[in-house]
């Protein structure tokens, strides 16, 4: 599921987004980077991000260009991703780092949400 407000921004680039994710309300996942030739000349910003299946993304999480996010793993709220995570993890802040690995078999987010009545 990707929440209202979430914004996948796909201008230039690819974003793949596996099975059973759950992107929150204020994520942004960018397959680009508009300054990047600031940088280097030779680099036109272009980009991907790959979010494996069963993948968590908290509220205000920002993912960007060039990273894959493994299956099974959970991104805390206002994480910036800048480098790959691995499957089977929580990672949080700013910038990102690994906070605990999850234990096998892992659990898969639920396909509907049990009502809080």
């Amino acid at each position: 599921m990707i929440s209202l407000n979430a914004k996948i921004d796909v201008r230039r680039g690819k974003v793949t987004i596996g099975d059973h994710c759950l992107i929150t309300h204020g994520c942004y996942v960018l397959s680009h980077d508009g300054a990047a030739h600031v940088i280097n000349p030779e680099d036109n910003g272009t980009g991907y991000v790959t979010i494996g299946d069963h993948v968590f993304i908290g509220v205000n999480a920002v993912v960007m260009r060039n990273v894959t996010i493994g299956s099974h793993s959970i991104i805390g709220a206002g994480s910036v991703v800048n480098k790959d995570i691995p499957e089977g993890v929580v990672a949080a802040g700013n910038p990102i780092k690994i906070l605990k690995e999850l234990t096998k078999p892992y659990k898969p987010l639920p396909k509907k949400h049990k009502s809080v009545e």
